[in-house]
C-alpha cells in the first residue's frame, strides 16, 4: 500500500472514535499492553511526560515540547485529534513523523492488527512509541485521548504527570460528576511518581490527593504556588503573562498562543517545569522563554483562538465545552467587534443545553454539521439553539456557513468559528 492507501485501511478498518464514537471505545488497555508486548514494548526504552485533563491539555503539551526543544532535547509529541493531516498526532522536535514510516509500521503489522483488532487510536500509540524509540528522542510528551485511567497511552512510567482543568466532557464515558471525570483523569497517577495539578478545584482536589496519597506521589497544585498576572498588552496575535512566585519571577513571558486562558495552563506547565529541572533536566530561563514565546512556530499547535484573517476578524477556536466556551467567550468580551457572526457546529454524543445557555443571544448564528458520522445535524442544530433564543440559518456544510458568514460580515465585525474541533479543521 501507498501512503494514502494506508490511511484509508486504518480509517475502514479500525473503528475512530473521532469519527464515530462510542462504538469505537474500548474501555480497557488489554489491546495496548498486547500490541506493545508484541513489538518489544517500545513505552519501555522511553523518557515521559503524561498529560491528561479536559481543557487545556493540548496547549500544555506542546507548551512543554516546546520548551524541552528549545533546550536542545530531542522531543517527542503525541497529540490527539488532527486537524489537517493526520501526521500531527505524532512529531519529533515539531516535524511529523514520515508517511513512509507510517506505510512500513502498517505493514509490517498487518497480521498483529488482524489478531488483536485494535481500534484506531490504540495501533496510533503503539506506532508513537515505537517511532519515539526507533528515533531515540530524549524525552516524549504523551496526551492522553481521553480520560486517563484506561486510556491507551495509560502504559508508560513517566517522569511526571500534568493534570490540567476537569470539566464536563465524554460524560457517557467518564461519568456525570466533576468527581467522577476527576477520578478517570487520576488514573495516571504513578506510584512514586510527581503529579502536578493545573488547577486547584474544590469540587475534585480531594479525588487527586487521595490517589496521590495513595501512589505515594508529591502532588503539587500549580496556581497554588505559582500566580500568573495576565497583562493588558496581550492581543489577538499573542498573550502576556508574569509568573509571580516562580523561577520566572522578574520575566515578562510571551505566548504565541493567544487568549487570556493560556493563564490556567501556564502555572501547571511552570511548575512541571521546576519538577524536570529538579530532577537534572538542564532548562535554563532564556530557553524556556524562548520555548512559550514561539510554541506555535516550534510545534505548529494551530486551532486556539487564531487568526483567521481581518477585516472582518476571522478567529478560530477548538474549545467546545462548558470550561472551553466558557474561556472562548472571557477573550470574546476583550476583542473589540461590532456585531458577532458564530459558525457552529457540534457532535451529537455532546450534551448542547450545558453550552447553549453561555453563549450570546445577540449574535447570528450559522449552523452546520460537520463532516463526520458523529456530526448533529445543522438543522437538528439549529432547533436545540433556538430553545436559548439563538437565532439563525442552517448551511449544509460547514464551507457554506462560513462563506455566508464572510458574506454577510462588515469590516469591524467578528466572525468566530467555534463548537467543535471538526469544524475548526474543515475551516482551516
Amino acid at each position: 500500500m501507498n501512503y494514502q492507501e494506508t490511511l484509508d485501511f486504518l480509517y475502514a478498518q479500525l473503528p475512530m472514535f473521532q469519527r464515530i464514537g462510542a462504538q469505537a471505545y474500548k474501555p480497557s488497555l488489554d489491546n495496548t499492553i498486547a500490541l506493545c508486548n508484541a513489538i518489544g514494548n517500545p513505552q519501555q526504552q522511553l523518557k515521559t511526560i503524561h498529560i491528561a485533563g479536559t481543557n487545556g491539555k493540548g496547549s500544555s503539551s506542546h507548551l512543554l515540547a516546546s520548551v524541552l526543544q528549545s533546550n536542545e532535547y530531542k522531543t517527542g509529541l503525541y497529540t490527539s485529534p488532527h486537524l489537517l493531516d493526520f501526521r500531527e498526532r505524532i512529531k519529533i522536535n515539531g516535524e511529523m513523523i514520515s508517511q513512509q514510516y507510517i506505510v512500513d509500521f502498517v505493514e509490517l503489522q498487518l497480521t498483529l492488527i488482524d489478531e488483536i483488532k485494535p481500534s484506531f487510536f490504540e495501533l496510533c500509540v503503539a506506532m508513537a512509541f515505537q517511532y519515539f524509540a526507533d528515533e531515540k528522542v530524549d524525552i516524549a510528551v504523551i496526551e492522553v485521548g481521553m480520560g486517563g485511567r484506561l486510556d491507551s497511552t495509560n502504559i508508560i512510567h513517566p517522569e511526571v504527570c500534568l493534570i490540567t482543568n476537569i470539566s464536563y466532557d465524554h460524560m457517557q464515558f467518564l461519568g456525570d460528576t466533576i468527581p467522577k471525570i476527576a477520578t478517570e483523569k487520576a488514573g495516571i497517577i504513578k506510584p512514586n511518581t510527581p503529579v502536578v495539578i493545573s488547577e486547584e478545584q474544590e469540587e475534585c482536589k480531594h479525588v487527586f490527593i487521595n490517589s496521590a496519597l495513595e501512589k505515594n506521589a508529591d502532588i503539587y497544585f500549580a496556581d497554588q504556588e505559582i500566580k500568573i498576572e495576565y497583562l493588558e498588552k496581550s492581543s489577538n496575535e499573542f498573550s502576556c503573562f508574569k509568573a509571580h512566585n516562580s523561577f520566572l519571577n522578574d520575566n515578562e513571558i510571551k505566548c504565541s498562543l493567544p487568549g487570556s486562558y493560556q493563564q490556567k495552563n501556564l502555572a501547571g506547565v511552570l511548575k512541571t517545569i521546576e519538577i524536570l529541572k529538579q530532577k537534572g533536566y538542564h532548562l535554563t530561563d532564556t530557553n524556556v522563554l524562548d520555548g512559550i514565546k514561539n510554541v506555535k512556530e516550534l510545534t505548529g499547535l494551530r486551532g486556539r483562538w487564531e487568526v483567521l484573517q481581518h477585516e472582518p476578524l476571522c478567529i478560530a477556536d477548538t474549545g467546545h465545552n462548558e470550561d472551553g466556551i466558557s474561556e472562548i467567550l472571557k477573550q470574546l468580551y476583550k476583542t473589540s467587534h461590532k456585531k458577532l457572526h458564530w459558525v457552529w457546529g457540534m457532535v451529537n454524543d455532546k450534551a448542547p443545553d450545558k453550552v447553549f445557555k453561555l453563549l450570546p443571544k445577540d449574535a447570528i448564528y450559522y449552523f452546520c454539521k460537520p463532516n463526520i458520522p458523529r456530526g448533529l445535524d445543522a438543522d437538528e442544530c439549529k432547533k436545540l439553539a433556538e430553545n436559548y433564543k439563538l437565532l439563525g440559518k442552517s448551511y449544509n456544510s460547514v464551507r457554506n456557513a462560513y462563506t455566508a458568514a464572510l458574506e454577510n460580515a462588515d469590516k469591524e465585525d467578528l466572525i468566530l468559528i467555534a463548537g467543535s474541533t471538526f469544524v475548526v479543521a474543515e475551516v482551516l
